[in-house]
């Protein structure tokens, strides 16, 4: 009985692939809502976060069917389940990538000191109000973000809600005003 409702999975998979490949869209949403569940974990099985695994989700069967032509008709969960690993360890690799390249580039970084008590704290105060007044110098479009990311030290998720953009393009803001940083500011401003 159980080889019966697999084999006839397997039938039912392919005549709808076959669908999906004549440019059925329908068949695919219908592939997509079999299958959803299954890359969702995959995803989220790599990523540990629901809302990256779900963004993830929805660029992996965006692979899958440009890759469909290229399938063999040999273990279909198999084939995509590959493909759901490989494009979560990418996304999980270029999260880490970010993540390194805020720490290196980030001119407003302040060197750690060693002060104690009153004169540590008033020199401490002294640097945030530099670097404060240093992000005021930022472009309009920069300094929300910057700001709200460095000093406030709020995710790009939580950016993206409170500005009502895609998280996208807090973190291409975030490059352009490194990036703008690094070509007016040097390390000794902060000194």
């Amino acid at each position: 009985m159980q080889r019966r409702k697999k084999e006839g999975r397997e039938i039912n998979d392919e005549a709808l692939l076959k669908q999906v490949l004549r440019g059925n869209n329908h068949a695919f949403r219908l592939f997509i809502e079999k299958y959803r569940n299954d890359i969702f974990k995959v995803a989220y099985s790599v990523l540990r976060n629901e809302k990256d695994a779900e963004d993830a989700a929805q660029e992996i069967f965006v692979k899958i069917y440009y890759s469909l032509p290229k399938y063999e008709g040999k273990g279909l969960k198999t084939w995509m389940t590959r493909i759901a690993v490989n494009h979560s360890i990418d996304i999980k690799r270029k999260k880490e990538r970010r993540r390194e390249e805020v720490t290196e580039d980030l001119s407003l970084q302040l060197k750690p000191t060693n002060f104690e008590g009153v004169e540590g704290e008033l020199i401490k105060k002294e640097k945030l109000h530099l670097v404060q007044r240093r992000v005021n110098e930022l472009p309009e479009n920069y300094r929300a973000v910057v700001h709200g990311y460095y000093i406030q030290e709020k995710s790009s998720q939580q950016l993206a809600v409170e500005l009502d953009v895609q998280e996208k393009t807090i973190l291409v803001k975030l490059h352009r005003a490194r990036n703008w940083m690094k070509k007016r500011w040097k390390e000794e401003d902060f000194e």
